[in-house]
């Protein structure tokens, strides 16, 4: 629940959902502070945190937070 909170903050931590070992809320809150960074002209700053954490999946690539992380590191590169 902490982690599904996190990923709602304008800022999310992603070290919170980390801690609780959830994937899928680690990936929404670090698309959310690398689409925020991406906005502040920190692009491979963004890319950076996002990229190994999209590498982590190997299914689920029709889901909507996947689906929303692989447009956000297109964008990013």
């Amino acid at each position: 629940m902490r982690g599904e909170l996190t990923g709602r903050l304008p800022y999310p931590d992603s070290a919170i959902a980390r801690e609780q070992g959830t994937r899928g809320y680690e990936l929404r809150a670090a698309t959310s502070l690398a689409r925020l960074w991406g906005e502040q002209s920190r692009r491979a700053e963004a890319h950076k945190l996002l990229a190994p954490i999209y590498g982590w999946f190997t299914e689920g690539f029709d889901t909507a937070d996947l689906k929303e992380a692989k447009a956000l590191l297109d964008e990013l590169t």
